[in-house]
């Protein structure tokens, strides 16, 4: 238990857009148990998006890494506003500081420390954790991991669901929306715009059914930020007039998850796109390549997950991808009238 009856608490979560995704139950079973306690979160620039509107959070501290910083950014003045964040946060006289990141993490367990909470929670057997957690051993999910920090507190139960939120989020009209997300960070999640385009054929021949197609904009080959600008129009080729489809790229994170919130549904491989339709609510057909499927499948959502023995996705056949995605429509309950 806290040692105060309404602590401050401050969770830091610096990593990648689905591991912060996946703290978010632990943020809203914290929330639940402590109403009127301050509850602030630091994350970075490229995933603080996620948190974006979330009512369980009464302040969220951004810093930018260096090698996320634009165009117009100096690496002085990114160094100076992270110090003064710093200095406010540490002038907070923090009850709690909970380091999210289920591994071990030295460098953040001495930033956490100058803050001077009276306790910091954190995993693995680091040196200057008040409270360590051992290291999961048991094949748990992402989300049931962070979320064994709730037992200090008292909460009992498995984590709920994932919660992402979209400003000025409304029901999306009719037709019943598919969303396609194309783009993949790892190769061996990157499944070839044929067997999308063909997907979406077949898909659309069985009934009335509109598709989003979402991808990260760009060439290719660029260095710092590649995108698949050629991939969707060779999709987008493909199809023609063959099926109604919205192209949405999504220069940010932001866009994406404004665009997830207009479709019904996902069909995506394993990545950031996939934890915030889970966070969003949405029902998915998910891709996985060469990622373990028990800590990292949609949380709390309807799904189906479709995985090779090769774990790579270019080996799961179209056939397999429209019969997923027909069992689990089948499976999504009707909208309440």
């Amino acid at each position: 238990m806290s040692p105060a009856p309404t602590p401050k608490i401050l969770i830091i979560r610096r990593d990648n857009i689905g591991d912060l995704v996946c703290t978010t139950p632990l943020i809203a079973a914290l929330r639940r148990r402590f109403p009127q306690s301050w509850i602030g979160a630091l994350v970075n620039s490229y995933n603080a998006p996620v948190l974006a509107g979330n009512p369980d959070l009464d302040e969220v501290f951004v810093y930018t890494k260096a090698k996320h910083r634009g165009p117009r950014e100096s690496l002085p003045g990114i160094l100076w506003r992270r110090l003064a964040m710093m200095r406010k946060l540490r002038g907070m006289q923090l009850d709690d500081v909970i380091i999210a990141t289920t591994s071990p993490q030295p460098r953040v367990v001495k930033l956490a420390r100058w803050l001077q909470p009276k306790r910091l929670i954190g995993f693995g057997d680091v040196k200057g954790l008040d409270l360590a957690l051992p290291l999961d051993d048991a094949g748990r999910h992402e989300a049931e991991d962070v979320f064994r920090v709730a037992a200090v507190y008292g909460i009992a139960g498995p984590p709920p669901a994932c919660r992402v939120f979209a400003p000025g989020k409304a029901a999306p009209a009719p037709p019943f929306t598919v969303g396609i997300h194309i783009s993949a960070r790892k190769a061996s999640q990157r499944w070839p715009a044929e067997r999308f385009a063909e997907t979406i054929e077949s898909l659309a021949a069985q009934g009335p059914l509109r598709f989003m197609l979402l991808w990260s904009p760009g060439a290719e080959d660029n260095p710092l930020h590649p995108g698949d600008d050629a991939k969707a129009g060779e999709l987008l080729a493909r199809v023609g007039a063959g099926a109604p489809v919205i192209a949405r790229p999504t220069q940010t994170l932001a866009d994406l998850i404004a665009a997830l919130a207009q479709c019904d549904a996902l069909i995506c491989a394993d990545g950031g796109a996939m934890h915030l339709a889970a966070g969003l609510g949405l029902p998915i057909v998910c891709l996985f390549g060469n990622s373990g499927t028990a800590r990292w499948r949609p949380w709390g959502v309807p799904y189906r997950l479709l995985q090779k023995p090769s774990l790579d996705v270019r080996d799961i056949a179209v056939d397999e991808v429209t019969t997923a995605f027909n069992a689990l429509r089948a499976d999504i309950p009707a909208p309440s009238s």
